[in-house]
């Protein structure tokens, strides 16, 4: 289907509102272009306000769309909390398909959707935010034939999605927010091309989104079976065959890049090093108590098996605090370490230590004051120091444990 505009998508994570608003307010009513922005935020929270924001900072209509809403130029959609927003034939499809990086909404579905359906029409923006988000969606709509702009990671606040999308995809403009409502502006005056030559694999994969689930058989034709499990399902996964940014995605729809993915095993790798030294202690502290309660050699004995957990144990902790921690996700020791700076709190500064922790349950230790009137929060810890926190309400609109 043939469209009489173009559309601008713009992906932005932590900071992200600041730049939008610095970047819609140069951006005119009679804007030949709609313009979809995802914006990463908690799934409980209500994107009315964000939208309310962005429509005090710009002449766009702004919209917080349905599913099935008709795309119009000079209109600004935001999408939904905890859904994604794609593009189909003209209109906005709201689903709540599976997490793509783990976010949903992803800035990469909305990509991909422009790409399948809006080619070279099509210009991706990626701002300030963590991580990856952004980076193989520029890549398709770039396949595609449309344009890739990216704030200049100088001036970003947080430059992690700006720098992986420069690292992995040929850039068109990398400009600061106060060029790029300008260069905007150009780039959509340019006639409106056709759509003969969007690659096959990109409508493939979009139309499966569109349904949310695909099948084994649509994943096959786009990559090769890998065995490898999917972080997120459990499901096999499937390394696909078409770009240079290196992805993968099971069929029931959960999408990664590579560096994502390896993200996501080192810390399954993490948690299962706390699960085992957990059990670890649970068995020292039974074989402790049972120990007591013997006489003569059986004692002995038992002592003796208690000694060899504690060597297991101090070697496991000396794994997870000290620089050994590089082989699990490439931090040092020291406070730059996140596994060092848990297990230092949890079990003191000395590696090695035998600190003795009498209850295996979890022990309320402390109370703190959040947010409102009744938010007294209740704070938790468990015996190798993983914390949490039990109140209603205990965190802000819009933000996350």
């Amino acid at each position: 289907m043939q469209h009489p505009f173009h559309v601008i998508v713009i992906g932005t994570s932590a900071g992200g509102m600041p730049a939008l608003c610095q970047l819609v307010a140069r951006l005119p009513a009679d804007l030949p272009a709609a313009v979809l922005i995802v914006q990463h935020f908690a799934p409980d929270s209500s994107g009315q306000h964000l939208i309310d924001r962005l429509a005090r900072n710009t002449p766009l209509r702004c919209r917080l769309p349905v599913n099935g809403e008709e795309v119009t130029p000079g209109t600004l959609y935001l999408a939904p909390p905890d859904r994604h927003m794609l593009l189909k034939d003209g209109v906005v499809l709201i689903t709540k398909g599976p997490h793509e990086n783990h976010y949903r909404p992803a800035a990469d579905a909305l990509f991909r959707s422009a790409a399948a359906y809006y080619g070279p029409n099509a210009t991706g923006v990626v701002l300030t935010g963590m991580l990856h988000d952004g980076t193989a969606g520029l890549e398709l709509i770039k396949r595609a034939g449309g344009r890739a702009v990216v704030q200049d990671p100088l001036e970003a606040e947080f430059p992690s999605m700006p720098e992986s999308a420069l690292s992995n995809v040929a850039i068109d403009h990398v400009v600061p927010l106060l060029e790029m409502g300008a260069l905007l502006r150009q780039l959509v005056q340019t006639p409106v091309a056709s759509l003969e030559a969007i690659p096959e694999d990109i409508q493939q994969e979009a139309a499966i989104a569109e349904r949310v689930v695909g099948t084994i058989e649509e994943i096959n034709q786009l990559g090769t079976s890998i065995p490898m499990s999917c972080p997120d399902c459990g499901g096999s996964l499937w390394e696909l065959k078409s770009g240079k940014v290196l992805r993968y995605r099971c069929h029931t729809g959960h999408s990664y890049t590579g560096d994502f993915l390896l993200q996501r095993t080192q810390h399954g790798l993490e948690e299962s090093l706390w699960v085992a030294l957990r059990m670890l202690e649970e068995r020292k502290n039974l074989l402790t108590n049972m120990g007591s309660r013997m006489l003569g050699s059986m004692s002995v004995q038992q002592e003796e098996r208690v000694g060899e957990i504690k060597t297991h144990i101090n070697r496991l902790r000396e794994f997870l605090l000290s620089g050994s921690n590089e082989a699990i996700n490439g931090y040092g020791g020291g406070h730059n370490n996140p596994v060092g700076s848990l297990a230092q709190s949890s079990f003191g500064s000395g590696s090695g230590s035998d600190e003795r922790i009498p209850d295996l349950e979890p022990i309320q230790i402390g109370i703190i004051f959040g947010y409102g009137n009744d938010s007294r929060i209740h704070h938790f810890r468990c015996l190798v120091g993983a914390s949490a926190a039990a109140a209603a309400g205990a965190y802000p609109e819009g933000s996350s444990p």
